[in-house]
């Protein structure tokens, strides 16, 4: 099995903690929903690695975390979905396991995962979009991460896509995870609600019943059984994603875009759809290349299996600056 390493990917409403072997399979998982606040979050990981290191020998923890980090990836400055502000998690961490740990964003570390084991290994310049809560980026030039000139390129989530639309955890407006995330299907799905009556709509009826029970999981469900509101809102959804797909070619003009996270694992239901806006709606369409358009290989564990590979990564550079020195 190789250096084992723990892989924890810290979403918005879940914490999903894997130890993982050098051939990216998972061998134990273990899930806890996200705390609300600083110190229950510490508490929960400590936990969750404790558990673990209990039942296996793992060497070191990876962090993927949804925020913006320091160029040396051993701060979280800021995290739209998390507790933290400039807190030094890897050192803390560090010191309260005993093991080492690191950081990475969770985009970059889905992409680390899909080129290494899964739909990015033939790309040449290839982004990993991971829709999820929100939307993370993680752009690969060559297999190398692109970080921008202080850590925290590329930040897609957050580009405006409606000016003056749905208000953002980021504090700005229209931002494009706010239209194309699992947390926008179900602002969707309340606003094709209140536009209309739709009739034998189980989804309506089950959210009529019981509000709470809408999720992005749900309404995804709902589609893949015909339902008409979830249907509508997975094609404003799909809408929503060929445009920044688009505007992402404009910008980036990579040969390969792999969808990953949860709503990205469920790309059956709109990538079609989404493929034929993008191809429509990029600058100079029908007369250039367009980026090949995959599903993750690697579903729901590409961070995970990406937070492990980094802190992989991290004890191996720590051997051989060892050996340097």
């Amino acid at each position: 099995m190789g250096d084992l390493t723990i892989g924890i990917d810290i979403g918005g409403t879940s914490v999903r903690a894997s130890v993982v072997d050098d051939h990216g399979v998972m061998l134990d998982t273990l899930r806890a929903a996200t705390p609300p606040t600083a110190g229950a979050l510490e508490h929960c990981l400590d936990r969750l690695v404790g558990e673990l290191t209990s039942r296996w020998a793992a060497k070191a923890v990876g962090l993927a975390i949804a925020g913006f980090l320091t160029p040396d990836r051993q701060m979280i400055r800021f995290a739209p979905h998390l507790p933290w502000r400039e807190a030094r998690v890897a050192d803390d961490m560090t010191a309260r396991i005993g093991i080492p740990v690191f950081l990475e964003h969770d985009a970059n570390a889905a992409a680390v995962a899909e080129w290494r084991f899964g739909a990015a290994a033939r790309g040449h310049n290839s982004l990993v979009l991971a829709i999820g809560t929100g939307i993370g980026a993680g752009l690969l030039l060559d297999g190398e991460i692109y970080r921008g000139s202080f850590g925290v390129a590329p930040e897609l989530g957050h580009l405006t896509v409606v000016p003056g639309g749905r208000p953002c955890s980021c504090g700005k407006l229209g931002c494009w995870e706010r239209y194309c995330s699992g947390t926008a299907l179900v602002d969707t799905v309340i606003e094709l609600l209140a536009d209309g009556d739709w009739g034998r709509s189980q989804l309506a009826a089950d959210v009529a019943a019981d509000p709470g029970s809408l999720t992005g999981r749900r309404v995804a469900g709902a589609a893949a059984d015909g339902d008409a509101v979830a249907l509508a809102a997975f094609a404003q959804f799909a809408a929503s994603l060929g445009q920044g797909l688009a505007m992402i070619a404009d910008i980036f003009d990579p040969d390969l875009i792999v969808l990953a996270g949860g709503v990205g694992a469920a790309s059956g239901l709109f990538l079609d759809e989404a493929r034929e806006h993008y191809a429509r709606l990029v600058t100079g369409s029908g007369h250039r290349q367009l980026a090949r358009i995959r599903g993750t290989q690697l579903g729901e564990s590409a961070g995970v299996v990406g937070a492990a590979e980094v802190a992989r990564q991290g004890i191996r550079a720590a051997v051989t600056d060892t050996l340097r020195g």
